[in-house]
């Protein structure tokens, strides 16, 4: 009886301990995910201080008509194009019940349907946009100097490679990459010459500083689904159908509007 007691004791911290190795290692993870997309502390928001006012950048997603709604699920392949919806939301059909035995195909052409993100990473030093300097050799106190823009630089994301109805497919690859990282994400952005930041980096004697900026930008991979369009009407029905669907692999650059990220270095010799 004791023999058998024991062994369920240990039976049961066994089990105790296996669920407690699962949690940790389940939160040790959740962190992790967290904060992939965190701003360091070297990235300063600069959209204040910045001397070109760039737009705010709207997501182009539009919230479908309750007929455009009744058609996408009825389409057998996943429709996410803001303009495939658009058209949609523009479009009216009228039924009757005298409609018995009336049908039409319509063709509305080829489009890239929806994008499906695999892989989303940021690169906080995507592009160099700026170097402040000072030579300190001759100092025998520390100087300090701060970011200021020297010249206006427009910053440019793009897709990796060539697709049909690229812009459709950029701003489909927008809307995942925003919604993922929730940061400010736009294919232009421009940094105003003139744009200042307060902080203060110390130049110590007999040393060189630089200090680079750099635009930071998203990279966004996944896949695009297209396929051939056709809205079919058979008596009062109505229906989505997509032909000849195939997929395409793309990536895309897309800057953050209005961040810049600092690297600081001291240096006995030039760089």
């Amino acid at each position: 009886m004791k023999s058998k007691l024991s062994l369920i004791v240990t039976v049961f911290l066994l089990l105790f301990s296996i669920t407690n190795m699962t949690h940790a290692e389940v939160n040790k993870k959740k962190p992790q995910a967290e904060n992939k997309f965190k701003v360091p502390n070297s990235v300063m928001d600069v959209s204040k201080e910045n001397t070109y006012p760039n737009p705010t950048q709207d997501l182009p997603y539009l919230q479908p008509s309750e007929l455009t709604k009744e058609l996408i699920e009825t389409s057998e392949v996943k429709i996410e194009n803001p303009d495939l919806i658009r058209i949609l939301n523009e479009s009216s059909i009228s039924t009757t019940p005298l409609a018995i035995g009336y049908r039409a195909t319509i063709y509305l052409g080829q489009w890239p349907l929806n994008y499906e993100s695999n892989e989303t990473n940021t690169n906080w030093e995507y592009q160099k946009i700026n170097t402040n300097y000072f030579d300190n050799r001759g100092g025998k106190s520390p100087y300090q100097i701060h970011y200021k823009q020297e010249s206006q630089k427009h910053v440019k994301g793009g897709l990796t490679a060539k697709v049909d109805k690229a812009e459709d497919v950029k701003k489909m690859m927008i809307i995942k990459a925003a919604n993922k990282t929730k940061l400010p994400l736009s294919f232009d952005t421009i940094i105003g010459a003139g744009t200042k930041k307060d902080q203060i980096y110390n130049i110590p004697p007999k040393k060189l500083g630089y200090l680079y900026g750099y635009a930071p930008a998203v990279n966004e991979k996944g896949k695009v689904t297209y396929g051939e369009v056709y809205l079919v009407l058979k008596g009062n029905k109505k229906k989505i159908v997509v032909k000849n669907v195939t997929h395409q692999g793309i990536g895309a650059w897309i800057p953050v509007q209005d961040h810049v990220s600092f690297g600081f270095i001291a240096s006995d010799l030039p760089r």
